[in-house]
């Protein structure tokens, strides 16, 4: 059903709209426990993010929680006001920077190959996670089911009548209704909620900016901006999507949500390959996946926690390696003479495996292209 310009409710964008399901879902529990955020807040914040992000772009645009804020929160425990204070931080900065003009200076100086690098680098992160943590959780059981949902994705593929997505998400829920989901449970949980209205403090702003924010800008300029635009206009050549737009949607969506409740939200290139892999051609699979949290937020935040208790980790896995193995194929447009192929697994490498790799990874990445380009580093073409 076609709903207007660039929005389509059907199968494949239903499918679609589970692509970025396994990198989302872990990282807004692991915060919600961590922090102590009201989960009613938190996910009728991020669907409102997705259904706004959905018709403003009316394309498979992603949201997604800000990862390394999230790594920090999850592993120091992190109280709510300071997240909000770093989620309005953020949003502040990127206001700033967008609207500079900026992020259109930033798009010029790095070369394509290097973007590139950052999403491989994306891609090998969140395949490494998918086959440590996610696919092995639930113990030989799983690991059995992971396997059965990796077939079904490769033997579905991009079917239109049976989208591999959906299928695998049939098969999760199955799974978790025959080993232990309290039915009771969620029907106690089910009622109406709203959102909690609050003010992030100066102390929690500034807090927020040094311990979660800073961090976090390196992968927010390399992945959720330049290679965003660059998915974009790898899988949607008709679309003139530009960087600043994208700067400023992500700093509006930072500058609401720590009023809300919500969790700091970014766009980012493997949301966008996850979403197209499983089906998404248009804003209706993330205008699903967004109505999808409203649904759960709205009506079922207190049995959100009786779910993900018994809900597979090994299918999340399954659907995270999808997606980052469609980020991962996008190296095989980067040009294999000269050193290029070089410099974008260099950089993958270092953003995997150094601190602040994806710093590392732009900076230094851009630096050897642009002497490699100008022949001062033309040593460099040996290592092909």
């Amino acid at each position: 059903m076609d709903i207007g310009r660039g929005i389509r409710l059907d199968r494949l964008e239903l499918a679609g709209a589970f692509g970025d399901i396994g990198t989302d879902l872990p990282l807004i529990v692991g915060i919600i426990l961590a922090s102590g955020l009201d989960p009613a807040s938190a996910l009728i914040a991020f669907g409102v993010m997705q259904v706004s992000t959905a018709l403003a772009y009316r394309m498979p645009m992603p949201v997604q929680p800000l990862k390394a804020m999230a790594a920090i929160v999850i592993a120091q425990k992190v109280a709510a006001p300071v997240l909000f204070g770093a989620g309005l931080a953020i949003g502040v900065i990127m206001l700033v920077i967008s609207a500079a003009g900026l992020l259109d200076w930033l798009g010029r100086l790095v070369p394509k190959t290097v973007i590139r690098g950052v999403q491989f680098g994306l891609g090998l992160q969140l395949g490494l996670l998918a086959c440590r943590d996610y696919i092995p959780a639930a113990g030989p059981r799983g690991l059995a089911l992971a396997a059965v949902c990796f077939a079904v994705v490769l033997a579905l593929g991009s079917h239109r009548r049976y989208p591999a997505a959906l299928v695998v998400i049939a098969m999760g829920v199955v799974y978790a209704a025959v080993t232990g989901l309290d039915v009771g449970a969620i029907q106690r949980g089910f009622g109406l909620s709203w959102i909690t209205v609050r003010t992030p403090a100066i102390p929690e702003v500034l807090t927020g900016l040094v311990l979660l924010a800073l961090p976090q800008i390196p992968l927010s300029l390399g992945n959720s901006i330049l290679a965003t635009r660059q998915v974009a206009h790898d899988l949607f050549p008709d679309r003139h999507l530009g960087l600043r737009r994208i700067g400023l949607t992500y700093a509006a969506m930072n500058l609401v949500n720590p009023f809300i409740g919500g969790i700091p939200t970014c766009h980012g290139s493997g949301g966008m390959a996850g979403h197209y892999a499983f089906g998404g051609r248009t804003g209706g699979s993330v205008l699903l996946y967004g109505g999808l949290f409203l649904l759960i937020g709205l009506f079922f935040a207190g049995a959100f926690t009786e779910v993900i208790r018994v809900f597979p980790m090994p299918v999340l896995g399954v659907l995270l390696l999808g997606e980052a193995l469609a980020l991962m194929r996008l190296l095989s447009d980067v040009d294999r003479t000269g050193s290029n192929l070089a410099i974008a697994l260099l950089v993958g490498l270092a953003a995997v495996g150094l601190p602040y790799g994806y710093l590392v990874g732009l900076v230094g990445g851009t630096a050897i292209e642009r002497l490699s380009r100008d022949g001062r580093l033309r040593w460099f073409d040996d290592l092909r």
